[in-house]
Order: C-alpha cells, then structure tokens, then sequence
C-alpha cells in the first residue's frame, strides 16, 4: 500500500507543516465589515498599511546601519534582518487591531517548509533562465571564486519580505478585497512593474517584464497558499541567484560581490538578453517566470480560490 505522504494531499501537507493551501483571508471585520463603501475602506486601508510597513522597517533598518559597524557584514546583515522583521511585526499588529484577525497569511507554522520550497523555487527558477541564455549564446557567464554573500543576502532578504509584504499581503489582498482578483492581480502587477522604471538601465518593456514575471508569478503563489512565505522564499532566492551566484544585475543594480559575473553579449538585442538592466528584462525571463505563474495561478483556479468576491 502507498503511504499518504506521498499523495498529492500528503505531500501539500507536507510542504506547508501540516496547514495545506487556502484562500486569501481578505478581512472580514472591523475596518473592512460588510457595508457600504467597503472597497473605498479597503483601498485607504492598503495606503495606511504600506506606509505603516514602509515607514517602521525602512527606517529600522537605515538607522541600525549606521549604527552598528558598517564594515562588518554580520552587523549589517543582522540590521536587515530586525528591520525585516519590525515589517512583519508592523502588519501583524495592524491587521490584528484593525481588521480583528489574527493574519493567517503570518501563520508560523508553515514558515519553514513553505519558506523552504520557495527559496529551491526561486533559484532553480533563475538557473534555468541563464541555461538559456548560455545555451543560445546569450550571455557570457565567467567564474570569480569565493565572495562575502552578507550583502546579497541582506539584499535578498530585505526584497523579498518589504516587498512582497506591501505588494501582495497589502494590496493585493485589499484591492481582491475592493474589486475582486483580477483588478487586484492587474493592478498589484503594473504598480509592481512600473515601481521598478526609476531604477538604473530602465525601460518601459523591463517593468513590463517584471510585471508579467513577478507581478503575476508572486501573487499566483499567494493566492495558491493563502500565506506570504513561498511568495517570499521564491522572490529572495531568485534575486540572491541573479546577483550572488550569477553576478548579474538586479533589477539595473549592483547586488553587490558576486562568486560569478554574467554580462550580455554585445549585439545581443536588449529585449533578448535584458542587457543593462538585466536577466529580468530578457524574453526568457518572460517566458519562464510568466509560465510558471500561469500554472500557479491554474492550480490556484482549480482549487477555488478565486471564488471570494469583494463586498
């Protein structure tokens, strides 16, 4: 007889510590009951809630910085990380006082096994993206040895949970809460995707891509689980393979030391290879990440939560 554990019920299981995937809680009280104008109520709470995230973990984490010695990569990694989680902290407290829940998209339980998978996601993910690349002779990709990873994993850390803390748990979730998931995947995606023009090396198609690739990919992972943590292990590990074991640029950025440094081929068009801005703005950037958050989001469909309409 076959165990449990390896059926498609016991393995989700397995991967989220026993909670298995649900749909989004939108809020259901206080701010956010049922009445009028409650998509207006949510809207000016998901503005309240980025700048309460922005304003509490931002800060936290420029001031430990100068603080604690900026030579030393431990403090300043450990300085992201407290910021990190004065974040997570932050929009704990506010929903649990504004919204009268405790936020089930926090739980702990699934942290490790969720977080887990995400970060084996997001690097394979961004492997496979530069395979490409090496393949059809897209990018030169040449080895530097040993490098300190503090910054890219500060860096890592830092995108992965501000980011998808204000960008799916608050407004993805509360413009779902508004208007329902489609505006919301929409909205969320094109505020992401064009958060990301003022960055260096930018164009318009680069936060196109981002927002066809991460916009929809991170937000169809959220919508499959109901929490944050396979969102934010996907969307750290593939920046922490792009900038530290690639050494390409992030997002038009320097990640900071690298163990390898990836550049684009010259006269390789732009829209092939990302080329200054990097890998994120490149055609198969798009295709992978865009197909693997179609495929999310179908799993999402299928399991039904999609079926919560705003109110």
């Amino acid at each position: 007889m076959r165990s449990k554990l390896f059926s498609v019920p016991g393995l989700t299981l397995a991967l989220t510590g026993g909670r298995g995937f649900h749909p989004l809680d939108l809020g259901e009280r206080r701010f956010l009951h049922p009445g009028p104008l409650r998509w207006l109520r949510a809207l000016g709470w998901a503005v309240a809630l980025v700048f309460l995230v922005a304003l509490s973990a931002l800060p936290t984490g420029e001031a430990l910085g100068k603080w604690w010695p900026q030579s030393s990569g431990v403090a300043q990694l450990a300085a992201t990380i407290i910021a990190a989680g004065v974040g997570l902290g932050v929009y704990a407290l506010a929903v649990w006082l504004a919204e009268g829940r405790k936020p089930s998209e926090l739980a702990l339980r699934p942290l490790v096994p969720e977080l887990g998978v995400g970060l084996v996601i997001g690097a394979l993910m961004f492997a496979a993206v530069m395979g490409i690349m090496a393949v059809f002779g897209l990018y030169d990709i040449q080895a530097l040895g040993l490098a300190p990873a503090w910054v890219s994993v500060g860096k890592a850390i830092q995108s992965g949970v501000i980011e998808e803390l204000m960008i799916r748990a608050v407004l993805l979730r509360l413009i779902w809460r508004a208007f329902g998931p489609w505006v919301a995947f929409a909205v969320s995606a094109a505020l992401f995707g064009f958060g990301h023009i003022a960055n260096p090396n930018a164009s318009v198609f680069a936060a196109v891509c981002i927002a066809l690739e991460a916009g929809i990919m991170l937000g169809a992972f959220y919508a499959l689980t109901g929490r944050l943590w396979l969102s934010i292990g996907v969307h750290a590990a593939w920046n922490f393979t792009q900038g530290y074991l690639f050494g390409a640029a992030v997002s038009g950025g320097d990640f900071g030391p690298s163990i390898a440094r990836s550049t684009a081929r010259a006269g390789v068009p732009e829209w092939l290879s990302g080329g200054a801005f990097g890998p994120e703005a490149s055609l198969p950037g798009l295709v992978v990440c865009t197909g693997v958050g179609v495929a999310v989001m179908w799993l999402a469909w299928r399991a039904g939560h999609f079926t919560k309409q705003p109110g």
